[in-house]
Parts: structure tokens; C-alpha cells; sequence
């Protein structure tokens, strides 16, 4: 193990200190992505609750009950299955749902990553509480390399001003200082929309914006855009074809260990659109 990560803060987002969790953990995950870091991190075993939207790696999650959604848990269920850990997130989940686990679960580990390079932390605070250090950090390297790909590409990168959108009826996108803008900024492309005090505002598609990006990219989720909602957007909006296009929500907002190959994913769609 690297010496400078010999001993990783076991501080989560929400300031509180993580103890080294006991020999047999029963871990409740309420973020997708983040449930999908527990399995890679060869913690499955240790799985005792999900929600319905932790879908991935399929086969590893086909057994764990599913309590509920990101906002609302069926607390009786999940109280039964007597978790000794629960993994939040400020975005993902809400205070409600927060306060209301901390009565019964034991250790509430709370996650908030705002950039790409919050990755490696991440992996090691997970990690580190549950026993992987080893595993954080071969993740953590992997990522380091990933993010070393995409950044000796990033000159050859033309700058761009990009529209993304994440819902409709609303419409919805970004604002800077997301994961997703900040993902996006490492392929040179800035978020067009940007509301103060807001990370998602609604998005009026009006010629002036729609002239002022360069790209409009619709994102796989949370809302599922597909090549015939590209279409009938374009139509309705006069807005030639050509600059919208459907980019991976998953690979572009996703972090844990799908981030890592949410980079190279990232570095050939840049190169893709670049002409």
C-alpha cells in the first residue's frame, strides 16, 4: 500500500468519524453507485438491503432484498434485516430518510462526492470502514490512471459550451459545480443553464440558449432519452439534429468504480463529437 495512504481519514461527509466496522457488517446501501463500490470492494456477502434502483452487477444483487426507492425506505422491512451500517448520500437521499435510519441503525455513513477526483477518497473511506483497504486502492489506481488518460487528451479537446439534459416535461440540466459539469469540464466543455443555489434547474430551450450551445447532450437517466426524443426535439425546437446527441447518464454521473471507466468513455465520446 502507498505510505501516504497507510492511514485514511474515516471521515464522512457528513463529519463524522468511521470506526473499523466488526468482522461481520450487515451493510444497507441507498445509492446505486455506491452499492455497485460496495460489491467491487468484495463486500457482497456483507449486503443485507438495497433499494429498487441498485441494479448493478446484476447477479451480485439478485438475492439482496430491495427495501424501497432512494427517498423512501420501508423502514419495518429494513429494520428487520437489523443492518448494522446504512450508506447515504446528501443528493441521493433525503434528511427525512436520514434521521429516520439513525434510530435504528447503528452507523450511518453519509456520501456527497462533488468532483471526479472525490473518487479515491471514496473508495478508501468505504474500504477502510469495512476491512478493503486493499481493494480501495487498486481501485483508486485505476482510477488515477483512467483520469491520467483523459487528461493528457484534454489539449487536443476544443473547448465547448454544452446543454445537458437530464428530464423533460420539465426540462431540466445542470448547474456548474456538479459531478456531472465537473465531469463534463475535464473534456473542456462548460454547462450552459447554470442557476445559482440550484444543481438541477429547469432549462427553458429557447433559440438563444439552444444558439449559445454547442452541443446539447441528453443524458440515458434519470429520464431514459433515446434517439426519437432527440428528434422530436429537434422538430419542436428548430434546433438542427446534428448538435444533439445521447451521452451515457450512468458513465457521466455515476461515481464509485463505474466512474473509472466513466472517464475512458468519456475521453472517446469528447474525441467523437470534436469535428
Amino acid at each position: 500500500m502507498n505510505p501516504q495512504h497507510a492511514a485514511p481519514s474515516l471521515v464522512d461527509a457528513a463529519g463524522t468519524a468511521h470506526a473499523p466496522a466488526g468482522a461481520e457488517p450487515r451493510i444497507a446501501c441507498f445509492v446505486p453507485s455506491i452499492t455497485e463500490l460496495v460489491v467491487a470492494l468484495g463486500l457482497a456477502p456483507r449486503l443485507v438491503a438495497r433499494t429498487q434502483f441498485c441494479i448493478h452487477p446484476a447477479a451480485a444483487l439478485q438475492d439482496v432484498p430491495a427495501v424501497g426507492g432512494t427517498k423512501k425506505v420501508h423502514l419495518e422491512k429494513l429494520r428487520a434485516l437489523a443492518p448494522t451500517h446504512a450508506i447515504l448520500n446528501v443528493e441521493e437521499n433525503t434528511r427525512a430518510m436520514d434521521a429516520a435510519l439513525r434510530e435504528f441503525v447503528p452507523h450511518v455513513i453519509v456520501t456527497h462526492p462533488r468532483r471526479p477526483e472525490d473518487n479515491p477518497p471514496l473508495y478508501r473511506l468505504i474500504g477502510g470502514i469495512f476491512g478493503k483497504e486493499e481493494k480501495a486502492e487498486a481501485l483508486a489506481a485505476k482510477f488515477d490512471a483512467a483520469h491520467r488518460r483523459l487528461a493528457a487528451l484534454r489539449p487536443a479537446l476544443p473547448a465547448r459550451r454544452v446543454l445537458y439534459f437530464i428530464w423533460k416535461q420539465p426540462w431540466m440540466g445542470v448547474s456548474r459545480g456538479t459531478y456531472i459539469a465537473n465531469m463534463l469540464a475535464l473534456a473542456n466543455w462548460e454547462v450552459l443553464g447554470h442557476r445559482d443555489g440550484v444543481d438541477y434547474p429547469e432549462l427553458a430551450p429557447t433559440p438563444a440558449l439552444l444558439a449559445a450551445a454547442d452541443l446539447a447532450l441528453f443524458a440515458t437517466e434519470p429520464y431514459p432519452f433515446a434517439e426519437a426524443d432527440l428528434d422530436a426535439f429537434a422538430a419542436e425546437f428548430r434546433c438542427p439534429r446534428a448538435k444533439l446527441r445521447i451521452i451515457d447518464g450512468e458513465y457521466a454521473s455515476w461515481y464509485g468504480p463505474r466512474a473509472i471507466d466513466g472517464l475512458d468513455y468519456l475521453a472517446e465520446f469528447a474525441q467523437s463529437v470534436r469535428g
